[in-house]
């Protein structure tokens, strides 16, 4: 008996989007391009749906004019990965987001039960690579959120790129992001 080894196609950005705008992948259907797979995102539960309101409130109320906060929606970040993280927060205003996906967030924020170890490895290194300088897990499994800040290159790293620093926060402490750093935002107003 012969084994043969299973191949997998990479797609680029643009065979991605030509999919979604041919129909073959509907707009609605929960999955995300990442390092050039199509990956279907987990579905959620009710304190994560719970987490993702709760972030995107917070945010919206330390970030104003000049700053529009997305939820579950893409942002490009190369050739290959077009996440749609849980909440980013990026400049401009709603008027300027038709036409084409935002390629640079000052904030992404994933929240996290079930897909931990991929938001923290997999999207980790993606966010790094990509030069997003703050990115925060809302860990729901250890009631905690994760601070991912200073991307460094690292050819261990699923996309040879992590961050070097990661600072862990229970609900008890304030966090700022580094584009609004006069801000603090209770962590617990994340956490259900």
């Amino acid at each position: 008996m012969t084994t043969s080894e299973i191949r997998t196609r990479r797609w680029t950005r643009a065979e991605y989007d030509r999919l979604i705008a041919l129909g073959v992948l509907d707009e609605d259907e929960p999955v995300e391009l990442i390092g050039g797979q199509i990956v279907v995102a987990e579905p959620q539960g009710r304190y994560h749906a719970g987490a993702i309101v709760a972030v995107d409130y917070a945010l919206r109320g330390v970030f104003g004019s000049g700053w529009v906060v997305r939820t579950q929606l893409p942002v490009t970040l190369d050739d290959d990965s077009e996440p749609e993280p849980d909440v980013a927060v990026v400049a401009g205003s709603p008027r300027g987001q038709y036409g084409t996906h935002p390629s640079r967030a000052a904030l992404i924020v994933e929240v996290a039960e079930s897909s931990l170890a991929s938001d923290r490895e997999i999207k980790g290194s993606l966010y790094a690579r990509a030069g997003i300088a703050d990115y925060w897990i809302v860990n729901l499994r250890d009631h905690v959120l994760e601070v991912h800040r200073e991307p460094v290159a690292d050819a261990a790293a699923p996309h040879g790129w992590r961050y070097a620093s990661v600072t862990t926060l229970s609900p008890g402490e304030t966090v700022s992001p580094l584009a609004a750093p006069a801000a603090r935002i209770p962590v617990a107003d994340f956490l259900p």
